[in-house]
């Protein structure tokens, strides 16, 4: 009889909101006059995730897979580093079973584009979208996110093997 091992992983990231950058969020580009900066397409919550899965498998970090240092990441879609994850994943008999994250952000609203980021960050895990439950907060007008300044995330990952 196999044993199956359940692991958890987490992950916190935030990039800064600077105008000129399209705002992906989720795999997803919201309209909204700034986006996040970033060595890639600065989608946090896409990092959170892959950092948080790559926790759970014991996989070091983004920045281990994916460094800013590295020319052939710059503007990369955050997709592919969820695609590379989920092969990375899947090579050690790992099987995704929960993703829950929260983006924090005073603007723009990001609950009515959660059923369209489960569906894009679920194809890229090859996973259903009801393993993956999004959230939203606002920082209440405090520091760098609540002056509109930054976007976070954090992010957990369920994992079994």
């Amino acid at each position: 009889m196999t044993t199956r091992t359940s692991r958890c992983g987490i992950a916190y990231d935030l990039h800064r909101l600077v105008a000129g950058r399209k705002f992906i969020l989720g795999g997803v580009e919201l309209e909204f006059e700034k986006g996040p900066a970033g060595h890639s397409d600065g989608d946090v919550l896409s990092h959170a995730i892959c950092d948080a899965l790559l926790g759970a498998g014991g996989l070091g970090d983004i920045g281990t897979h994916f460094p800013d240092t590295d020319a052939k990441w710059k503007g990369a879609s955050s997709l592919v580093f969820l695609e590379h994850t989920r092969k990375l994943l899947d090579e050690r008999g790992c099987r995704i079973t929960h993703i829950d994250a929260v983006a924090i952000t005073e603007k723009p609203k990001l609950t009515p584009h959660f059923a369209g980021m489960r569906a894009v960050l679920a194809r890229a895990l090859g996973i259903d979208a009801s393993q993956i439950n999004l959230k939203a907060k606002t920082n209440e007008g405090v520091d760098a996110i609540g002056r509109g300044e930054a976007i976070a995330a954090h992010a957990v990952a369920t994992i079994e093997s």
